[in-house]
């Protein structure tokens, strides 16, 4: 396995998602994870991340010094460059122009890194520190015209460094840079799969909990569902799951769970409508984090009440993915946090109960593969994602059960005409936002003054970036039409074309 020590790069998981595919396990840990903690993993190779911070600072983050000394190969990425450099007395300045963007690369010595790669290939670059000189033993792989040292290495240490980001898409040939890292310096396996993962995460779920039950968050959402599956493979029916129906859900999705998890399937499901209770919470709320925080701790509120009817229950499962831990809180690194995961955090000390969350460093496409894995259909496993907070944070400004009967029903007919249009499966998601602004418009030879609804289509690999959705007016004129002749209240339909950045994916 491979140990990543994240300096609080945005791009961190990126290089997790590089050496996942090739079918190498890897851990992401922050950068002063402690050396007796690296060593017991016995790890075959370290890659050390970039980072927002430079290593001239005198709080700059940097990893236990005695890295170096393990005898393990290591790879540095950007800021991961300057700490080797700045470790072994190499001098790390301002670079005389920062680069950010593309660049080209000049290959002077291809052995093993840049090995069977063209002498000159594009990078994308993002720094504005740079290596001055280069410490003893360590010389220059590659160049450009602005970097002398834009690879380095000391071959007989095995260190090897590059001043770009070989794990970002602006990177063509970076998987291969990666590749090269991991089979030709470190000797490793392409070995694991989901189905290894499966098989070891069981057996994990079972030594942590033994006869003990686990009371399962299900939402019916892919994450959840998938976790409730592998749940179940690894201790039947003393897992418990409980579908809140908190009236702040997709249309059908009580329907669809009962359907997919009830006792036919050999499920234990209870069903729990806390629509009043968590609309009452919300009343005359217009703070979007203060909607998640409010969401979350109904949640964990109603998840204890239901643990103390049952006995044995000292687990509380959920189905958290690494995204969701990124935005939320810096857990692997000085990252910056975006916004509040109503799933991320930890429980609160009253509660009685230790949190499984089996998939919590998995990406989305790595827990549908894992749910194709386990059986699940792929009615499930091929659902677009739906916020944890549901459509509170779809609802903009106040809630109330007037304005989530409007985006309700407004997301069921984007949904339905984004499948009539064969482009369900090609887009990341597709969904209605509520938005609070009256227009006038014109029904029936009468003046209107109604609502607008904001449409958001997106295209994405892991929900860390996502381009808007280019998508057929046709198709669009269908949503518009629909929307406004079929939702009371609605006379307005608008298209979002924002990316992210700078823009997130959902509007709360």
């Amino acid at each position: 396995m491979i140990v990543i020590l994240d300096f609080g790069s945005q791009y961190t998981q990126l290089i997790a998602r590089r050496v996942r595919e090739a079918n190498v396990f890897c851990e992401i840990h922050p950068f002063n994870h402690p050396l007796e903690k690296i060593k017991k993993s016995n790890p075959s190779g370290i890659i050390l991340s970039g980072s927002p911070s430079s290593v001239t600072d005198r709080k700059a983050p940097k990893p236990d010094p005695k890295i170096f000394g393990l005898g393990i190969p290591i790879l540095g990425v950007c800021y991961g460059l300057q700490v080797m450099v700045d470790h072994f007395g190499g001098k790390v300045e301002k670079a005389p122009r920062r680069e950010y963007g593309p660049a080209n690369i000049e290959v002077r010595n291809a052995e093993p890194l840049f090995s069977g790669l063209p002498k000159k290939l594009p990078v994308w670059m993002s720094h504005g520190d740079a290596a001055k000189s280069l410490p003893k033993n360590f010389s220059s792989l590659a160049r450009t015209d602005n970097a002398p040292y834009a690879a380095i290495a000391d071959m007989g240490r095995r260190l090897f460094a590059v001043q770009f980001h070989p794990e970002v898409h602006h990177t063509p040939l970076g998987k291969q840079i990666i590749n090269n890292f991991l089979f030709r310096v470190c000797n490793e396996k392409a070995d694991w799969t989901m189905a290894s993962f499966a098989e070891e995460e069981i057996k994990r779920v079972r030594a942590l909990v033994g006869e003990e039950k686990i009371l399962l968050a299900l939402s019916g959402g892919v994450d959840s569902s998938v976790a409730a599956a592998l749940l179940h493979r690894a201790i039947g029916k003393n897992l418990i799951c409980v579908f809140v129906n908190n009236g702040l859900l997709r249309h059908g999705e009580e329907e669809r769970v009962r359907k997919v998890f009830g006792k036919e399937k050999g499920y234990v499901t209870y069903i729990v409508d806390a629509r009043k209770r968590f609309l009452t919470k919300l009343k005359g709320v217009t703070e979007p984090e203060r909607k998640r925080k409010i969401i979350g701790h109904e949640f964990i509120a109603v998840f204890d009440e239901y643990a103390k009817k049952f006995q044995g229950v000292k687990f509380l499962g959920q189905g958290t993915l690494y995204p969701d831990v990124i935005e939320s809180v810096s857990v692997k690194g000085p990252s910056a946090v975006i916004k509040t995961h109503h799933n991320v955090g930890g429980l609160p000390a009253k509660m009685k109960m230790s949190l499984v969350e089996p998939l919590r460093f998995l990406f989305k496409d790595e827990v549908r593969a894992l749910g194709k894995q386990l059986g699940l259909p792929e009615e499930v496993l091929l659902r677009q994602p739906f916020p944890g907070p549901g459509l509170a944070v779809r609802v903009l400004g106040d809630i109330t059960e007037e304005k989530l009967r409007m985006v309700r029903e407004a997301d069921r007919i984007v949904e339905e005409e984004v499948r009539a249009g064969g482009l369900y499966h090609n887009l990341w998601q597709a969904f209605a936002v509520f938005l609070p602004v009256n227009s006038v418009g014109v029904m029936g030879d009468e003046r209107t003054y109604e609502n607008a609804i904001a449409v958001r289509a997106v295209n994405s690999v892991d929900a860390m970036t996502a381009d808007w959705a280019r998508i057929p007016y046709d198709v669009l004129g269908k949503i518009s039409s629909r929307i406004i002749n079929e939702v009371r209240g609605i006379n307005r339909v608008v298209y979002d074309i924002s990316s992210k950045p700078p823009a997130t994916i959902e509007w709360e």
